[in-house]
């Protein structure tokens, strides 16, 4: 079980400081709106108890110097419950950050809706998701942490809602809570550590760590964003091929600078989006937003690493693509990958429907999107994800229909054709400029 802080404390962790608003003004029977009996005695006590009049706290907070709006919850206020007055000082957490066009961070700790507010109390729950609509139409990034626990309703509109999830070590995140859960449910489920693996949290941040990662994300966020982005130099001294074959051996040689190297001398500070949010988290594609060197401002980045790519490789790359667009954040990826996964696993996880998406991101995307080919460019699984009329190549790399390989199978030609189908593929990356299907060729720096 994670540090269980106050809403207070965990403000004073991760704000420079932090202005409290007053709540929205809403009479109310003494025992709320069911005539609960011992509600407002529950109240009363709870009170006394954390210094609060209600399970959320909300007002305006500088991170790093940077305007947001912030919400977090009591968790000793009646388990962090969400109630009809609750719900008035979430929706205007949301409005606050919409009109003033500032980040909202919302601090979750939550044990879901108010049962003594019955159908009142879960109805926040739309009043929640017509909010997080108009703040992503208004394109107002929203970040949020997830404390212990993050659970019901909650969980399912404020924390998953969000557009970055981050979660303390330990917490326990799901939508059910832990006295509602089928007796042999498996407890890992329903932690940080789970959801991360799962692909419903973007990453598990230690108390620590909490106040520098949301930061970045804040300046990341909220900051200027550069304009076109120049792609990156290749990292390897490799001439231009002479032969499709070459090409190929070259793009396949085990010893070439990968997304990881390149990534790493492109940005200084990376911030890792992960998952497809349908349960599925493929590691051959890196995803997330990066800081470029000397406040060149903030650059979303989705890159292959060489395998084939899953299908929830795809959706987090289209995910992560959408939400850059969204935010005006540009956008560089990484080609890198034989081909799409097409086994039987992928097939039934919606392979073709995971790729169109994938393209469909890039082509809508209102924002610059770049493209550098670093390796294998296998098919329509690599093309999904290259930007028409701005994609680049390194010399150890190749695009192809199909891989001389399968090329050949299908044209009932024998294994040792495949060299001889390489060439007829005009899989260079020389060949790809003059064909058109590139913008240039990138050298070393």
């Amino acid at each position: 079980m994670a540090e269980r802080l106050s809403a207070r404390e965990v403000i004073a962790l991760v704000t420079d400081d932090f202005t409290e608003h007053a709540p929205p003004v809403r009479p109310t029977a003494p025992d709320g709106p069911l005539s609960w009996e011992g509600y407002g005695a529950s109240r009363a006590r709870a009170a006394d108890r954390t210094g609060e009049d209600e399970s959320v706290v909300y007002g305006t907070a500088t991170v790093a110097g940077r305007a947001c709006a912030l919400l977090a919850f009591e968790f000793g206020f009646l388990g962090g419950s969400l109630g009809e007055r609750s719900g008035d000082r979430l929706e205007a957490a949301y409005r606050l950050a919409r009109e003033r066009r500032i980040p909202l961070v919302s601090l979750v700790a939550t044990g879901g809706s108010r049962m003594q507010e019955g159908m009142v109390a879960l109805t926040q729950l739309q009043r929640v998701a017509r909010e997080s609509v108009l703040l992503r139409e208004a394109g107002v990034p929203h970040i949020a942490v997830l404390r212990d626990p993050a659970t019901g309703g909650g969980w399912a509109t404020v924390g998953a809602g969000a557009d970055v999830i981050l979660a303390l070590p330990g917490a326990q995140v799901g939508f059910a809570g832990s006295r509602v859960r089928p007796p042999d449910a498996d407890p890992v489920a329903y932690t940080a550590e789970g959801q991360l693996a799962a692909g419903h949290v973007d990453a598990v941040v230690r108390p620590g760590e909490l106040r520098e990662t949301l930061t970045r994300w804040v300046t990341a966020l909220s900051g200027p964003a550069p304009g076109d982005v120049e792609p990156p130099a290749a990292l390897s001294g490799t001439p231009l091929p002479a032969s499709g074959w070459d090409a190929v051996c070259q793009a396949r040689d085990p010893g070439r600078p990968r997304a990881q190297a390149y990534l790493e001398r492109y940005f200084t500070h990376r911030l890792p989006l992960v998952g497809d949010r349908c349960g599925g988290t493929d590691p051959g594609m890196l995803c997330g937003v990066g800081l470029r060197p000397g406040g060149g401002g903030a650059v979303a980045y989705v890159a292959q690493c060489g395998t084939a790519t899953r299908p929830a490789g795809y959706r987090t790359a289209a995910r992560v693509i959408r939400l850059a667009d969204r935010l005006g954040i540009p956008v560089l990826t990484l080609v890198d990958t034989p081909g799409a996964a097409n086994d039987a696993e992928a097939e039934r996880a919606g392979a073709g429907a995971a790729i169109a998406e994938a393209f469909a991101a890039v082509a809508g995307a209102r924002v610059p999107v770049t493209t550098l080919l670093i390796g294998e460019g296998g098919s329509g699984g690599a093309l999904a994800l290259a930007a028409p009329g701005n994609t680049w190549a390194t010399p150890d790399s190749y695009f192809s229909v199909i891989a001389p390989e399968p090329a050949a199978a299908i044209l009932k030609r024998p294994p040792e054709e495949a060299p001889h189908t390489a060439e007829q593929l005009r899989l260079r990356p020389q060949d790809l400029l003059e064909l058109g299907i590139i913008r240039g060729i990138v050298r070393p720096a």
